[in-house]
Parts: structure tokens; sequence; C-alpha cells
């Protein structure tokens, strides 16, 4: 095969394989679910929930994103997103629920619901984001179904998995968060916390004594050099004075001859 003809393979070749990639890339795209990316999963803690908006429904634009709380949260708080405008949706209690704290409501936030302003096309993405206070249960799983609206159709994220079932199986799953343990904590601060700030102290230490040492050494090497210098400029001088009073002797000398 000569050179030209083995461009010509590679080349198309590398189109064949672009083309493929981009197939691939547009089929994720396609079948890709709305999720929840949580910066915080540990009980009792505050957490901002992201939820991807990552396509529309088939070639429509989204224009609604309505997301349901699951019972173990009361409340969240939702972002500002300058794209949707957001309300938040009340519900009656059938009875009081108490709190942690000994209060007691009687009514919860039970949806977020986001409209756009403008509906989102359905190759590009957004987020939205809320912020809410996870429950002291550890090892549980909250589900948020989710029901999204479009130009035309919808789609409702909101299957949840039976036991011992693969969430990634189901063709539209409940976006989900599991809450984790939280950290141990020692002294209202946390053990990692103290010995960390040991550390930093001990290290702190370390480098003012080494900066300490480094500047005396500096310092004696200044003195013993403004020494030497002091030697060597006075004995320049009793030279200097010594090749004058010799000089000027010879030239009495060569006046008396």
């Amino acid at each position: 095969m000569n050179t030209s003809s083995l461009r010509r393979t590679l080349s198309a070749t590398a189109v064949a394989g672009g083309t493929a990639a981009l197939m691939l890339a547009g089929l994720s795209a396609a079948s890709a679910h709305v999720g929840i990316d949580p910066n915080k999963t540990e009980a009792n803690s505050y957490a901002l929930l992201t939820f991807g908006v990552p396509h529309g429904c088939d070639t429509f634009g989204t224009t609604k994103m309505t997301i349901t709380l699951p019972e173990e949260l009361d409340d969240a708080t939702p972002t500002v997103n300058a794209n949707w405008t957001v309300e938040k949706v009340t519900q009656t209690l059938a009875e009081p629920k108490k709190l942690a704290d000994g209060t007691s409501i009687t009514k919860r936030t039970s949806q977020i619901v986001y409209t756009a302003k403008a509906p989102l096309d359905p190759q590009l993405r957004d987020a939205l984001v809320l912020s809410v206070k996870l429950p002291d249960a550890a090892g549980k799983t909250l589900y948020f179904p989710t029901l999204q609206n479009c130009e035309q159709g919808q789609t409702d994220w909101a299957a949840i998995p039976k036991e011992g079932q693969d969430a990634h199986s189901l063709k539209s799953p409940a976006p989900s968060v599991t809450v984790t343990a939280a950290a141990p904590e020692a002294d209202g601060h946390g053990a990692p916390a103290a010995a960390g700030i040991a550390s930093t102290s001990e290290g702190t230490a370390q480098a003012a004594s080494v900066s300490d040492d480094g500047s005396q050494a500096r310092s004696w090497a200044g003195l013993i050099a403004g020494v030497a210098g002091l030697g060597l400029g006075g004995a320049a001088f009793f030279r200097s004075r010594a090749a004058k009073a010799g000089s000027t002797g010879g030239a009495a000398g060569g006046v008396g001859k």
C-alpha cells in the first residue's frame, strides 16, 4: 500500500470513529436522568442538593420542574435561578408534627416548583439547587419524585426501586440521596480538628525555630564579615602610611645630597 492510500484509509477510519463517538454521546445525553448532586450527605447537616436538568422531552424544551420533598423533610430553601421563577407549595398536616427542639408544626413544604421563563432548549442543561437540613437517619435513602413538564409532553421521574433492585435499571427513577453517618465529634469541635490545630501549632513552632536559627546565623556571619572588613581596612591604612613615610624619607635624603 502506497503512502496516499494509507493516508486515505486512516482518514476514513478517523471519520468513522468520530461519527460513532458522536452517536454514542447523543445516545448518552438522550438517556441521561434527572439526578441529584449533594455537597453533603451527613445526618443532621445542612446540604445543597443540585438537581440536574440534562435534556427536554424528546425535541421539546422544558417548561416546569416540580420537585416533591420526602416526608422526612419539613422545608427546603430554593436557590434563585435567573432562568426560572420559583415557588413553595405548602401542605397542611393531618396532625401536628413534633420537632427535635420540642416545638410542633402543622404545615410543611411539600413541593418546590420551578417554572422556566422561556423553555429550556432540549440540547442544553440547567441546574436547580435546594438547601435542606438532612434528617438524623443514617442509611436512609430520601427520594425526590420530580415531574418534568415540556412544551409538549412530560416525564415523571418518580420510579422508586424495590428492595434489591438497581435504580439505574428503571426508565425514569426518582432523584435520591442516601444519608450517611455524621462525623464523630469531641468537645464540640471534633477530634480531627483539634489534632489539626495541634499539628499546625507544632509546625508553626518548628518554622519559628528554623527562622530564628537562620537569622541568628546570618547575624553572626554579618558580624564576622564586618570585623574582617575592619581588619583588612586597617591593614591597608597602615600600609599606605608606611609607604608615604618611606617616600618622604627618600626625598629628604636626596635633597641633603
